[in-house]
């Protein structure tokens, strides 16, 4: 049915989700030295100065119309996932009731300037904004019985290779062996975190290199970890083993440096997975000459996730989507947009998470030897499966 001929469907109700899953490796590895679990069950990694959970935990947001018909969004909820909750809930929730999903994109301006005043232009209040954003984008292709990636572009779709994240082991040693064990399954991309590299980047940069040959992909996310100087000498250290890309050099707040960063390895610096909207990509790519720009959908939602692309490919970047932890609902939206943009490179793939958490999902995505298979079915092609709400909670 055409647009015109749809009857209107509104918004009449907004329910938000806490998933919790037990892990027993915490998120990019085993402890480091001096680091503990605190009495609310985080980590702060002493590699970057970040809070990670010891467990799986994301935010999921059911949107349902006046037909019954309800649409799926998801977003972090890695730490203080009430936070997001309540945004939603007290603040967006009653501005987006009686709306259309067919104006997602003019709800997402209206949604976010609701807290411009207020100093909320990312955070909480941008990943909350993001988890009813794909719910809305899944509803509306749901809509037309179309896979999202078909409503976006009715063209012939992109395969989305995928580059392997994390090789979470406790040492040097044990890392280039299960890179290898999966290099010896068909992954030709991967990427260690700098944070838990404990035995030095360069030597386990190095090592890598020596053990996966001359072919394969290396990337390093470097977590925002150093100065423009301190980056652009580690930077020079590493040349002689061929980075792909050096990943989030600087903190994200440090434009200057970000672009210092750039002019020293022109072609080999990503980063993004910060970015919630294309004004804070505007802001950094004209200066910061990024060979990778690296959208996070969970902080972005697809309404973002979409300019922030086309930002990119206006200034000569190559999206590598960042993909973190989640039950697969934001995953599943990541791909059926990066399948229709022309300036896709490879989507991260956590494969640490991947599998177990898609278990809690109806759905036929899936990985193979590096290529993801995207979820037919209509709108994202995913819904909570049994193993969902066994670790849902209804938030109030």
């Amino acid at each position: 049915m055409s647009q015109a001929g749809m009857r209107a469907r509104r918004v009449s109700k907004v329910e938000t989700f806490i998933v919790t899953l037990p892990r027993d490796t915490p998120y990019l590895g085993p402890l480091g030295p001096g680091e503990s679990v605190n009495e609310r069950g985080y980590i702060v990694r002493k590699g970057n100065g970040t809070i990670y959970p010891t467990v799986d935990r994301s935010v999921a947001v059911r949107v349902t119309l006046d037909d019954g018909a309800h649409g799926w969004g998801e977003t972090y909820g890695i730490c203080a996932p009430r936070a997001t909750c309540e945004i939603i809930n007290e603040l967006l929730a009653p501005v987006l009731l009686g709306r259309d999903p067919e104006d997602v994109e003019a709800i997402w301006d209206e949604l976010y300037g609701l807290m411009r005043v207020r100093g909320c232009c990312g955070g909480f209040h941008g990943d909350a904004i993001a988890a009813l954003d794909i719910a809305l984008w899944d509803l509306r292709a749901r809509g037309r019985g179309l896979p999202l990636s078909q409503l976006l572009d009715d063209g012939p779709l992109r395969p989305v290779p995928g580059y392997l994240s994390g090789l979470p082991a406790a040492t040097l040693d044990q890392r280039v062996a299960l890179a290898r064990q999966w290099q010896d399954q068909g992954i030709d991309a991967f990427k260690f975190a700098a944070v838990v590299s404990h035995e030095g980047i360069q030597q386990e940069f190095a090592a890598l290199r020596a053990a996966l040959g001359e072919d394969a992909d290396i990337m390093v996310d470097l977590h925002w970890k150093f100065d423009a100087d301190a980056a652009v000498a580690l930077g020079r250290s590493l040349l002689p083993y061929r980075p792909r890309f050096l990943e989030a050099p600087v903190k994200p707040e440090l434009v200057g440096e970000l672009a210092d960063v750039c002019r020293a390895f022109p072609g080999l610096v990503a980063a993004g997975e910060e970015w919630y909207t294309e004004y804070e990509a505007a802001l950094r790519l004209p200066a910061a000459r990024l060979a990778y720009i690296q959208p996070e959908m969970g902080h972005t939602g697809i309404t973002q996730f979409r300019r922030i692309a086309a930002l990119g490919a206006r200034h000569g970047a190559l999206v590598a989507p960042h993909a973190t932890i989640g039950t697969g609902i934001f995953l599943a939206a990541s791909l059926h947009v990066s399948s229709t943009l022309p300036n896709l490179w490879k989507h991260e793939w956590q494969h640490s998470v991947f599998e177990r958490n898609l278990a809690l999902l109806d759905t036929d995505m899936g990985c193979e030897r590096g290529v993801y298979r995207l979820p037919t079915g209509p709108g994202l092609g995913v819904t909570p499966g049994a193993a969902f709400w066994e670790h849902a909670r209804l938030v109030a």
